[in-house]
């Protein structure tokens, strides 16, 4: 039993809730990351108890085109500032993992600049793969194997001793220097895995409970979940599930994901933890992935109950909206927000009170997982430990639904303090439209408030309503102006992204209800600013 079994994740992308520049200039520390500190107290309050965060270190750009791995990107501040981040974080029980991008480095790192200067006669041209009879996008005069086609980013060769003792001896740094908890390998999926054999070696010696995520796709996840090599992966094929399977109203998809992981992990998901999810960093957001606004309750009940280690992408907990930008533009799903700007709202409401209830219940964080009930639109489960069974139930269906499940004895909800009994070996659940519920076994549910869920299910039938009356005219014309983007409204930032995009080529109806139902200032400032 580590901590990272139990924990519940809050996720930041800092370059770009600090507002950090797009490029770094390599210039004085900024001391940016400081900034983060009320965000400790928020997290903790939202029921989180660990932080994935980063990418931290030196780097070109988003972030992932690492510069110098020992050193805090200087739009974020210094060394000294992540030591006090990480330290304030212990003190207020959080753990922290950092991104590690031990996969590519960028083209400024040191390894590389010297390869640029000397080619054959560098003696880091074996931390590469390179070709000295090729060429690439920037007209080196040779070529190298990079991630995703970007010679943006350059792979390293992690079969070679001298790269992997650096890498290796870059973790025991970050445990020294900042007291980091544990790593998320980006691009876990394409690293050499007697790396990952090495880096887990290294994580149950210059530790206790350091733990390893890795980045993978797709899969099977038990290639890197294992003993040897990494201790949880991001589980994306939950995390799409999720999603469509609301949108389509469809219980099947994401009960056939369930069952597919179990089998993979050998049909106990005890060692088998993965890293759950409904946004990220790389996806749009959940609140406009989602077509009906109300199944941010079922899928959160989800994604706190089913097995894994559930995780919160910054901002979400409020709901706020992000869509990728045709283009590849991330930057309207990695905002810059003030904390003393956000408003708590039905979606805070919902993960505070999850979050509690998943710490508080332990068969939730370690029980078996059965499925007790499945239709398209309801759905339910249960997970037990011995002395406790709780069972989960969701309906996606815009109307109410009875759900008759196997059960004995009583139960009340967890989120609503509703009573249920069982009689004759069955249970009848009743459960408004887009709902869910947590049943735990009566005298087993405390003291604490319980959640209003009919005003939570209210507040989310007036941001549909609100969202219906306020729907923008895609006829009508936004003003395109002539001033600093910082000082446009939301309109002028509308007309000015529509503008940008007609000079690349034809601007589709899609193209530009995407831009006009789009009223976020932060991210309507990120996507104008990502046109080059």
């Amino acid at each position: 039993m580590a901590w990272y079994d139990e924990a519940i994740f809050y996720h930041i992308y800092p370059l770009g809730l600090l507002d950090a520049p797009r490029q770094n200039p390599y210039g004085e520390p900024v001391h940016r990351l400081r900034e983060l500190w009320p965000w400790i107290g928020h997290i903790r309050a939202l029921g989180c108890t660990a932080l994935y965060i980063g990418p931290l270190f030196e780097s070109v750009g988003h972030g992932y085109e690492t510069t110098d791995y020992r050193r805090l990107d200087s739009r974020l501040g210094d060394n000294s500032d992540l030591k006090d981040f990480v330290a304030e974080c212990h003190a207020a029980g959080l753990r922290v993992i950092f991104d590690a991008v031990f996969n590519h480095t960028g083209r400024d790192f040191f390894a590389f600049r010297d390869i640029l200067h000397y080619r054959e006669q560098s003696r880091y041209k074996d931390w590469y793969r390179v070709n000295f009879w090729g060429n690439n996008s920037y007209n080196d005069g040779f070529s190298y194997e990079n991630w995703g086609g970007y010679d943006l980013l350059c792979k390293l060769n992690q079969k070679n001793p001298e790269v992997r003792d650096y890498l290796l001896d870059t973790v025991r740094f970050w445990v020294e220097e900042f007291d980091v908890d544990g790593l998320r390998l980006d691009a876990a999926d394409v690293l050499d895995f007697d790396f990952m054999r090495a880096l887990r070696s290294l994580a149950d010696s210059v530790k206790p409970e350091f733990w390893l995520m890795g980045e993978v796709i797709h899969g099977e996840y038990s290639r890197w979940v294992n003993g040897e090599t990494l201790h949880s992966v991001t589980d994306y094929a939950l995390h799409k599930a999720l999603y469509s399977g609301h949108n389509e109203h469809n219980y099947f998809e994401i009960a056939h994901t369930v069952n597919r992981s179990l089998r993979m992990a050998g049909g106990s998901f005890d060692r088998f933890r993965l890293y759950t999810f409904v946004d990220n960093h790389d996806v749009e957001r959940i609140y406009t992935k989602l077509r009906n606004k109300a199944h941010f309750v079922p899928v959160h009940v989800l994604l706190y109950t089913l097995p894994g280690i559930p995780s919160v992408y910054y901002g979400s907990e409020w709901g706020i909206q992000g869509e990728k930008h045709r283009g590849g533009s991330d930057e309207a799903i990695r905002p810059a927000l003030c904390l003393e700007d956000m408003t708590d709202n039905a979606c805070t409401a919902l993960l505070s009170a999850l979050g509690k209830l998943r710490q508080e219940t332990p068969a939730l964080v370690w029980g078996s997982y059965r499925e007790l009930l499945l239709r398209n639109r309801q759905y339910a489960f249960a997970r037990e430990i011995p002395g406790q069974r709780v069972l989960v139930t969701v309906n996606c269906d815009e109307a109410p639904a009875e759900l008759v499940l196997p059960g004995e004895g009583s139960y009340v909800g967890g989120l609503s303090g509703q009573h249920v009994r069982a009689e004759g070996g069955t249970l009848r659940v009743n459960l408004p439209p887009c709902a869910g519920e947590i049943w735990l076994p009566e005298g087993e549910n405390g003291e604490r408030p319980r959640l209003d869920m009919e005003a939570v299910r209210e507040s989310f039938a007036r941001e549909e309503q609100k969202a219906r009356e306020q729907a923008p005219d895609l006829t009508a014309a936004r003003p395109v102006v002539d001033k600093p983007v910082e000082e446009m409204s939301i309109e002028e930032l509308q007309g000015a992204i529509l503008a940008k995009m007609a000079r690349n080529g034809p601007v589709t109806e899609d193209m530009r209800r995407s831009v006009l139902v789009n009223t976020h200032r932060g991210s309507l400032l990120n996507w104008v600013r990502s046109f080059r």
